[in-house]
């Protein structure tokens, strides 16, 4: 355990002899606690310095067990996979303790920890640390969702009684719970799922929110333990087209975010989605209003009335009253017929719409895919407009800085800008959690997580020395920068500068890039080279870079038009040699090895000359075979030098009727009289063939060649006769 500080980045190591599994990030107070392989970390929220650390192993029969079933021995640990506070000084915390899970109530005694109860965590904690849950805490009440069985067939959505109903594909199919929070009198949970509404096409994963009601008490009857209030809609996440192109799969979310957009106030849960593993690598971040998530609950329902037809709307008048899924004061009066309906149906007819009508970022790359993500929302600009700023986690151990550069002044389009990417983590590093937070006056601090370390990173690289002109300060489109123009240099927001919304004093414009106040630079739109500061050279490991859209000719954005989101490359390789230059280096150098090879030809054909017999056709036949064809009609006697071997075949004998025998077992089977002169295949001199007892046609003259052609036991063969003329 160590921490490093490279250039006002905090770093912090776990235990380095193994991989501590960082997921979880809870703020408490000035501090942050952060779970992993059985123990939890709490850190300093300004320097990331340990303080205490709270130490939970499994059992050891408990491991043993686990290793029976057929785990292997880093599974079977206690991974920390819920972190909950319960209020001042108490904390509940739930581990997967060797896939048997189990959960735990500390209380926070001056610098340690003390247990106060234990309880099991079925349905609270997954057992597998590699499946994907997420849990809740209000009212005092603990809302999970996770999988309640050992094999992770069992998906579930939890508050102690209540659940959804097991093994039920119209209710949860395979899902992959991300995020879960509260809003008003409901709880809402986002996940991905296998479609149901989609199987009689294919298989295909979905997005989903899913809601319900904090005051559910279950139902009557069969429903005593069942949500009676749970209902599911699909996250609408696409391109639009006349073929819409969809991210489908979500990854995570944030939390509630508010803010004034286009004029409109609106709360708004950001989320990063992917396309499916084997499709066309592609990710994106799109935007949910609450406000819409709620209309797409109060619309019409989807059924499927048949096995095999299709998923249509329910008309309006098979719902029941009271309507399902609406929240009562006691819910375990609610009749048979609504309960009964809203167990068929669960999912929701309409998508939940993204609310600038388009995804803000787009990137297709094979290199790496969006999981996290993270808001500092509204941040103030010079003149008081406002934006939320965006980083974006990677698969790759990247951190992408991002922001709508139009949300300002419209909420029904999204103007992408890109600000920054910085490689955080090693590559191949995904970053697990990321968090924004902020410890009283003090700068705040973006927090990210990966399997082996935890990183306190500045927002913002404002004052870098390559940022010399008040045009390239403002082309970074950075709401945290901007160029002072008393000092003449670029800067951030801070506590201490009372004139930052003074846009007389301070130059930004965030919307173009541009501002009229800066005289141009060539250079404004090339900020491109900015170093992160993340990691020095000596350790051999990449620094980030700052990857400012460039501009327009005219000073504008490229991306300030209604054409919706541009569509950006990651890594794209850099353009070394024009097309003109490609082409003469290839007709060049085809040219200079037709020549090296006809010169290498004539060369070796000239000192391998062969003599002028050797290039004569078949020179071992003398031309016999054509002297042959020339002489075919001249006939000369010639020397028999060889003997001429002649050879004689027979024909093949066939079976003939016999006639009639004297034996008495002749009587079993009559024969036709014979006829020696009937036609047959063949005709045969019968003066040159006799037949035996079975009325098979033997031979008996060879003309002398002296070899016999039959035999007594009734059987004989066609034999070729060679004979030798001298």
């Amino acid at each position: 355990m160590k921490e490093i500080c490279v250039d006002d980045t905090h770093k912090f190591l776990g235990n380095e002899t193994h991989t501590d599994y960082f997921r979880l990030l809870l703020r408490d107070g000035n501090y942050l606690l952060v779970g992993g392989r059985n123990v939890v970390y709490n850190l300093s929220l300004t320097d990331l310095t340990e303080q205490r650390r709270l130490v939970w192993y499994s059992p050891a029969i408990d491991v043993q067990m686990c290793v029976v079933k057929g785990k292997d021995e880093e599974s079977c640990q206690n991974y920390i996979r819920v972190l909950v506070s319960l209020g001042p000084g108490r904390l509940l915390v739930c581990g997967t303790n060797s896939f048997r899970p189990f959960c735990r109530e500390y209380s926070v005694q001056r610098d340690s920890y003390h247990m106060e109860s234990e309880n099991t965590g079925q349905a609270v904690c997954p057992y597998d640390p590699e499946h994907n849950s997420t849990a809740v805490y209000a009212d005092g009440e603990l809302y999970s969702g996770t999988v309640a069985d050992f094999s992770g067939m069992e998906p579930i959505i939890y508050r102690q009684p209540l659940q959804t109903e097991p093994y039920d594909s119209m209710t949860l199919n395979a899902p992959d719970f991300v995020n879960s929070l509260v809003h008003g009198n409901f709880v809402y949970f986002f996940f991905r799922e296998t479609a149901v509404e989609y199987i009689n096409c294919g298989k295909a994963v979905f997005s989903r929110v899913a809601r319900v009601c904090r005051d559910d008490r279950g139902g009557p009857h069969r429903f005593k333990q069942r949500w009676t209030s749970f209902l599911k809609s699909r996250l609408n996440c696409s391109v639009a087209g006349d073929f819409p192109f969809y991210f489908n799969e979500i990854q995570s979310t944030t939390e509630l975010i508010e803010g004034v957009y286009g004029g409109l106030n609106a709360q708004l849960i950001y989320g990063t989605f992917t396309t499916p593993p084997n499709s066309i690598s592609g990710s994106a971040v799109c935007a949910f209003s609450m406000q819409d998530i709620a209309d797409t609950f109060e619309g019409t329902f989807k059924e499927q009335s048949a096995l095999n037809s299709n998923w249509l709307p329910v008309n309006s008048a098979k719902v029941p009253e009271p309507r399902p899924g609406t929240c009562y004061n006691d819910s375990r009066l609610l009749p048979d017929q609504t309960l009964n309906f809203i167990k068929t149906h669960a999912l929701m007819d309409e998508s939940v719409p993204t609310f600038f009508g388009e995804p803000i970022v787009i990137r297709t790359s094979f290199h790496y895919r969006f999981t996290q993500i993270a808001v500092d929302p509204q941040v103030k600009t010079p003149g008081g407009k406002a934006y939320d700023v965006l980083f974006i986690g990677t698969d790759n151990g990247k951190i992408i800085k991002a922001i709508n550069a139009v949300s300002y002044d419209s909420n029904t389009r999204a103007g992408p800008g890109v600000i920054e990417e910085l490689q955080a983590f090693a590559a191949g590093s995904p970053v697990r959690a990321l968090r924004v937070a902020r410890a009283g006056r003090d700068a705040a601090r973006l927090i990210a997580v990966s399997d082996r370390e935890v990183l306190s990173l500045r927002l913002h690289r404002c004052s870098s020395d390559k940022i010399s002109s008040c045009s390239e300060c403002v082309a970074l489109q950075d709401p945290y920068c901007a160029w002072d123009k008393q000092a003449g240099r670029c800067r951030a927001y801070s506590h201490g500068v009372s004139r930052w919304l003074d846009e007389n004093s301070f130059y930004q414009s965030v919307s173009t890039g541009s501002h009229a106040a800066c005289p141009h630079s060539k250079d404004a739109g090339a900020v491109g080279g900015l170093s992160s500061g993340l990691y020095d050279d000596a350790r051999g490991e990449n620094k980030g870079e700052v990857i400012n859209i460039v501009q327009d000719k005219d000073g504008k954005g490229s991306n300030n038009n209604n054409e919706g989101p541009e569509v950006l490359a990651a890594d794209p390789p850099p353009t070394a040699y024009s097309v003109e230059t490609l082409a003469l280096a290839v007709a060049a150098g085809a040219l200079a090895a037709l020549a090296a090879g006809f010169a290498a030809g004539y060369i070796c054909g000239r000192r391998c000359k062969k003599d002028e017999d050797d290039n004569m056709p078949y020179p071992d036949t003398e031309y016999e075979y054509f002297e042959q064809r020339q002489n075919i009609n001249r006939i000369q006697a010639e020397p028999k030098l060889l003997q001429q071997v002649e050879e004689v075949t027979y024909a093949e004998p066939v079976l003939a009727p016999q006639p009639k025998p004297a034996s008495p077992r002749a009587t079993l089977r009559k024969h036709p009289p014979y006829h020696p002169h009937h036609e047959t295949l063949f005709q045969f001199q019968p003066d040159s063939y006799r037949r035996d007892n079975f009325g098979t046609l033997r031979s008996h003259q060879v003309n002398g060649d002296g070899y016999r052609r039959g035999n007594d036991n009734g059987f004989s063969t066609t034999r070729s006769v060679k004979k030798v003329y001298l």
